[in-house]
C-alpha cells in the first residue's frame, strides 16, 4: 500500500515493545523512527537535526518530545546512541547487519564516518573474556579532524 509504514500495522516491533511496557505508539514516536528508517543506517543525527528535519516535513514536535523519544528508542534497541566526547550525542538506526562498527568523529564540526575493523572487535572480545565478561557489541570512537576542518 503506497505511503503506508510497517508501523501502521498492529503488531509491529515498535508497537509490540511499547505495548509490553504499557506505553502508546504516538504519532510523534512513529515519525521519529520513520525518519531514521527513511535515511537508512549509517546516518548520525542529533536531536536538533531530527527536530529540524521533522519541522521541514511539516511535522510539529517539540524538541523535549524528541529527546524523550530518542531515549526511549535507544532503550528499546531501535536506535543506537553515539556519545561524543564534547558532550554531544548522535543517534543512528540500529543495524543487525553491522552491529560492531566504529566511528571517526571530527572534533571541530562533528562529522561522523563509520568504519569496520575485525582487529578492534577481536581486541574487545579478548578483553571481555580476560575479565569474565560476555561481549555484546564492540564500538570504538576515534576523535580526529576531518579534511574540511584541517
Amino acid at each position: 500500500m503506497l505511503g503506508s509504514s510497517p508501523y501502521d500495522r498492529i503488531g509491529s516491533p515498535l508497537e509490540a515493545g511499547l505495548h509490553q511496557e504499557g506505553r502508546r505508539l504516538t504519532p510523534q514516536r512513529r515519525k521519529v523512527l520513520e525518519l531514521f528508517e527513511n535515511i537508512g543506517s549509517g546516518m548520525h543525527l542529533s536531536a536538533e537535526d531530527v527536530h529540524h528535519q521533522l519541522l521541514e516535513a511539516n511535522t510539529r514536535v517539540s524538541l523535549a518530545t524528541i529527546y524523550r523519544t530518542l531515549r526511549l528508542l535507544v532503550e528499546m534497541g531501535f536506535l543506537h546512541e553515539l556519545e561524543l566526547s564534547e558532550g554531544g550525542h548522535r543517534f543512528e538506526l540500529s543495524s543487525r547487519d553491522h552491529p560492531d562498527h566504529h566511528h571517526l568523529v571530527c572534533v571541530r564540526c562533528g562529522r561522523t564516518e563509520e568504519f569496520e575493523s575485525e582487529n578492534v572487535v577481536e581486541a574487545g572480545r579478548k578483553a571481555a573474556e580476560r575479565n569474565g565478561f560476555e561481549l555484546i557489541e564492540s564500538t570504538l570512537n576515534v576523535r580526529a579532524v576531518c579534511p574540511s576542518c584541517q
